[in-house]
């Protein structure tokens, strides 16, 4: 969900005490409420169509708006049912991204404009089927064709009309769930109330690390990385790339932009330092990337008693001895 001025504005209320004036915006809290419990109501009764499939489908979602860390725990995921034997996928509605055609299943050769970056990155590190699909149903329907035997659905927990077997929800450790308010009262698409209904509750910072590795170049040089530099987010939570490299003792310049802000060539011309950027910014800067453009990269770690309960779960619904 692509974040805009005015809700940059609402972000910078949302995690601090609620001051006296955003008590106006609370007849919309009410009515978001309404408007989630009618939706999910219709989808329990028949009335809005939700799609089973044979295969098993696990969703990595939030209930806040902006970054918690989904991706990187979807990509740990990912590597880790292929080390177990199985076949995964992934399927997302590719946001930020715009194709002629859908389900589009992302190949090497596919621009991240086109797929979204995070799918991209995603098929990048993992080499898994990604298909991006508004109908995630229907994507979800062409990775069994692809001989998928588990799949699992990028920051699909709103979306009720594909069924699922498991629920994991992030949290981001630091941001929470801000004043608890839904939208634009607060920061939440659905309420707390719906944490109670998911299989697993992930705390990025908590239950789940982030670690770095080592900054590299976007576009493979030689040229060794020297500071000083400009840090580059286009994230739903840019305070944690930076807090990242600040942990990293790094100084550096910010420049923050929209989330999935489409990157073109013009937008650095006037840099003078390098850059850093995340990694799934980065993805969208391949073709015209210099000896400027460097990323950090992060992989997930997550506690052994998830893992276990994880994979538990997995196994009985794939049954599995």
């Amino acid at each position: 969900m692509a974040i805009s001025k005015s809700q940059q504005f609402f972000e910078s209320l949302w995690y601090r005490k609620t001051i006296w004036w955003l008590w106006l915006f609370w007849p919309f809290h009410l009515l978001l409420r309404i408007i989630v419990w009618l939706r999910r109501f219709f989808y329990r009764i028949g009335l809005f169509k939700s799609t089973k499939l044979k295969t098993p489908v696990i969703v990595i979602g939030n209930i806040t708006v902006g970054g918690t860390g989904k991706t990187p725990l979807a990509i740990y995921l990912l590597e880790l049912l292929k080390s177990q034997g199985y076949k995964p996928g992934l399927i997302s509605r590719g946001y930020g991204g715009k194709s002629e055609h859908y389900p589009l299943t992302v190949t090497e050769s596919t621009p991240a404009s086109e797929s979204g970056d995070e799918p991209f990155l995603i098929r990048r590190r993992t080499q898994v089927p990604v298909v991006v699909d508004p109908i995630r149903a229907r994507g979800a329907q062409q990775l069994e064709a692809q001989g998928c035997n588990i799949i699992i659905c990028d920051d699909g927990l709103q979306h009720y009309a594909l069924q699922r077997d498991i629920e994991i929800v992030v949290i981001d450790a630091n941001r929470k769930l801000g004043n608890g308010w839904l939208m634009p009262f607060g920061p939440l698409r659905e309420p707390k109330s719906r944490l109670k209904q998911a299989d697993h509750i992930i705390v990025n910072g908590k239950d789940m690390l982030l670690e770095p590795e080592p900054i590299q170049a976007i576009n493979d040089h030689d040229i060794e990385f020297r500071e000083p530099f400009t840090a580059v987010a286009a994230i739903g939570n840019p305070e944690r790339f930076y807090n990242t490299l600040e942990g990293l003792g790094y100084q550096f310049e910010r420049q923050s932009f929209p989330d999935h802000y489409q990157f073109s060539k013009q937008d650095f011309e006037s840099f003078q330092t390098n850059i850093v950027m995340t990694e799934k910014d980065a993805v969208k800067c391949l073709s015209f990337a210099d000896e400027r453009f460097y990323f950090l990269p992060v992989s997930a770690k997550l506690s052994k008693q998830f893992l276990e309960s994880l994979m538990e779960q997995i196994k009985a619904i794939t049954h599995e001895s």
